[in-house]
């Protein structure tokens, strides 16, 4: 284990899950009122309509799918009869799928913040970050998928390295070697992951934890005129 590799694969991770937790504790506490998606509806409502629900369900999708692929451990679905072959299949379509959906949403919403003046103006420097890194892994997953797991006569097995390394982090006894063998594709991958873990509770996205489930079972909002028709 030589110094890059502790640096990459046991120092960056540990500092990312704590600007994770603590940037959003102290976004929270000192910037509760842009803890919002600014949202540029307003502006201009062309190709938001397709392209956000798209980026949006796509990304909810991977995302499940991720934490399904590096929680759940080889051992688990093969104790109950799934192989790893057929895990790698359903795996894999769903998380094409998924990944397909996402970069077409994805794609809309960036032609449209680059080609609409209005909402080009109320871009920052966190947001053209946080689209940059997005850019990389949602490019770079696609092309795991694809050519590592459904087009290949020789899919590689994530799940026995850098699924083993990520979960061997949360134990606090991080596998390096099983990261440090994984092709460079998918280390790339898990570098940028973390970095882009690191910068989202600075960003917009944190409006993803503002769910208003409260909206559930709140009373009805009733309308009456205000003087009576005659």
């Amino acid at each position: 284990m030589n110094a890059g590799e502790v640096l990459l694969w046991i120092i960056l991770p540990y500092v990312a899950i704590t600007s994770f937790v603590v940037g959003h504790w102290w976004r929270y506490r000192r910037d509760q009122f842009a803890w919002t998606s600014r949202s540029t509806q307003l502006l201009d409502r062309s190709v938001l309509g397709w392209a956000s629900p798209a980026f949006h369900y796509g990304a909810l999708a991977a995302v499940g799918g991720h934490v399904l692929g590096l929680c759940i451990p080889e051992s688990l679905t093969s104790s109950i009869g799934i192989s790893e072959g057929f895990y790698r299949w359903i795996a894999g379509i769903a998380g094409g799928i998924a990944g397909l959906v996402t970069l077409v949403g994805f794609l809309g919403l960036l032609y449209r913040r680059t080609t609409s003046p209005r909402v080009r103006q109320t871009t920052t420097r966190i947001d053209m970050v946080t689209y940059f890194l997005l850019t990389v892994l949602i490019l770079m997953g696609c092309w795991m998928t694809f050519s590592h797991t459904l087009f290949t006569a020789d899919p590689y097995n994530y799940r026995s390295s850098i699924a083993d390394w990520w979960r061997s982090i949360f134990y606090l006894d991080p596998d390096v070697e099983a990261a440090a063998g994984a092709p460079l594709v998918y280390q790339v991958h898990a570098i940028v992951a973390w970095a882009f873990w690191a910068l989202f509770p600075f960003s917009r996205l944190v409006h993803a934890w503002s769910i208003p489930l409260q909206y559930i079972g709140r009373p009805y909002i009733l309308y009456r005129r205000r003087y009576a028709s005659r």
